[in-house]
Order: structure tokens, then sequence, then C-alpha cells
């Protein structure tokens, strides 16, 4: 806690990195694609009427596009494609704009973790008060790669040693599952229904036999398979067009350090914890990690609150 207090955002920077920035007249469709050639999960979004950054453009909003107008009997999704950022922004949100979560290079990683679960939000641009300028994405991601890499040289909190059971940390209960021969377009409604960001995928047997994560979905841009959300989930994950997360598994009897190693070296954004038949029992994410390691010790459940 000490040691996220005392190192700023801008120290979790890299020294080098993409950074995308959409333009809010830009059509959604190129947005989406661009997204995907650049390999990048979200990009700032700019109103150059008001010169200022007004907003995220995600993979949640691509998520909520395909399930608000995939089976519209009004609206066809090709049309969609045409609509320019704003024009979402609009329709979706339909007044209720809340202002963009960003952070202070100057503020501590500390207020970053606070400020990413808190909000529930996966990504948190770095914006430099003066020039107004983005000069970061922090995501829960890079922040435990910090910690990881640079917070060897303290002691480690004693309750690492403890396991994922005992700590409690992670979602145990009504943990939401997708079968394997259901359709895309159910597991998009799960992730819009449960805000969810991964699904265990079971076969008929309730064993997990891959994992469906929002970031899959972005591939349907890619490869403009998304006028066909019928497909099963089986099919989406063999037609992945690069080797993305597969399912790695944790169980109960494992320690918190080991679930922590395995989540920075695999660079994964959760693990399913499954029993020794491989039917899943939870799942820990970064947020459990994050919540555990840096907020909870400081006497603070912004996980819940």
């Amino acid at each position: 806690m000490h040691f996220m207090r005392s190192h700023c955002c801008y120290d979790a920077i890299p020294t080098s990195c993409k950074l995308v920035v959409f333009d809010i007249s830009l059509e959604i469709k190129k947005a989406f694609v661009a997204l995907v050639a650049n390999g990048v999960r979200a990009a700032p979004l700019w109103d150059s009427k008001t010169q200022s950054f007004v907003g995220m453009l995600t993979i949640t909003d691509f998520i909520n596009i395909l399930h608000r107008y995939y089976r519209s009997p009004v609206v066809q999704i090709y049309e969609v494609e045409e609509h320019k950022i704003e024009t979402w922004r609009e329709v979706y949100l339909q007044g209720s704009f809340k202002p963009l979560v960003s952070i202070s290079p100057s503020n501590s990683l500390f207020d970053a973790v606070y400020s990413l679960i808190k909000h529930k939000i996966h990504r948190l641009p770095v914006i430099e008060p003066i020039s107004g300028n983005v000069l970061h994405i922090l995501t829960h991601k890079r922040i435990l790669k910090f910690l990881h890499i640079f917070g060897s040289s303290i002691p480690k909190p004693r309750f690492l040693k403890k396991t994922v059971q005992e700590l409690g940390v992670g979602t145990f209960r009504d943990v939401a599952v997708v079968p394997e021969t259901a359709p895309i377009y159910t597991a998009l409604e799960i992730f819009v229904d449960r805000r969810v960001s991964a699904l265990p995928v079971i076969n008929d047997a309730g064993q997990v036999v891959g994992l469906y994560s929002r970031f899959d979905v972005i591939h349907l841009a890619a490869q403009k398979t998304y006028n066909n959300l019928d497909i099963s989930v089986r099919e989406a994950l063999q037609q992945r067009s690069i080797c993305l997360e597969g399912v790695l598994t944790c169980y109960p009897h494992e320690t918190m350090e080991d679930v922590i190693d395995r989540i920075v070296k695999e660079q994964v954004h959760r693990l399913v914890l499954v029993d020794e038949n491989k039917y899943p029992r939870g799942i820990v994410s970064l947020s459990d990690i994050l919540q555990a390691l840096v907020l909870t010790p400081a006497g603070i459940d912004a996980l819940n609150s």
C-alpha cells in the first residue's frame, strides 16, 4: 500500500507505447476496424468543437451496438456502420453524459487503482493537466505488472501465502457461464445484462472448455462476421484469427502468490477457478487482486461501494 502511495501514475507509463485517439465525427465502423488494426482495446474521444476529450470508445460500445441493433426490425446493422461516434453517443447515452474519468500523471498509483475499481472501468486515461494531452491509458494489467516488477524489493504481505479460498478473493457465487453450443448473441446478452468481461465456456457436462471474453467480440469487426451472431460460441472460438487468452485456470487450494504470478506471466485478465473435475467454481480477476493487494489493507472496499 505504501509502495502504491509513493509511486505516481507517470512511473507506470512505459517508455514507448501506442495511443490511438478518435475524433467523435469518425464513422463507427472505421473506428472499430482501427482499434483492431492497431491492437488496442480502447481510444480516447476528442471533440473538435469543445477542443476537449469527452469520453472513451471501448469494446463495450461495440458489444452494446451489436446487442442493440442485431435483432432490431427498424435499423439494419449495416446502417449503424455509417453512424458517427457522436451519433452513437447521443443515441446510447441519451443526455446522460458522464464526465470522462481520468487521472493526472502526478496522482499516486493508489489513486489510480481506487478510481479504476470504484468506477468499474478498465481504462483510465492519464491526462497532463496543463496541456490537456492524454499521455497513456492505465489498466489493471499495467499496474499489476508494475507492482510485480518493482515491488519485488519490498517485503511481501503475509496473506499472499494463504489460499484464494481462505482469502475469498474473486467471484464465487452466481458465476456467469455460457454453453459452447449457445449462439454468440447469447454471450452478448450476458455481457450486457451481467456486466461481466469474460464468460467460462462449458460443455454439456458443465465442465470448463474455454473462455469467451469481451475482447473476442472485437474480432467480429475485424473479420466482418458480425452479420451472423447465430454461430455457436465453439465455432467463434475456433475462428479466432490470432491465439488470444486461452482458458487459464486455478484451484481453490492454490496460494494468492501463485495466482498472481500466473496472471502476470501469462498476461491474462483473469483465471477461472475450477475444482478437480473442471467444474467452474469462480473467477479471479485483476480487479479482485488489486482490491486485495492495494485497497483492502487500507480499509477500502471499492469493489462493493
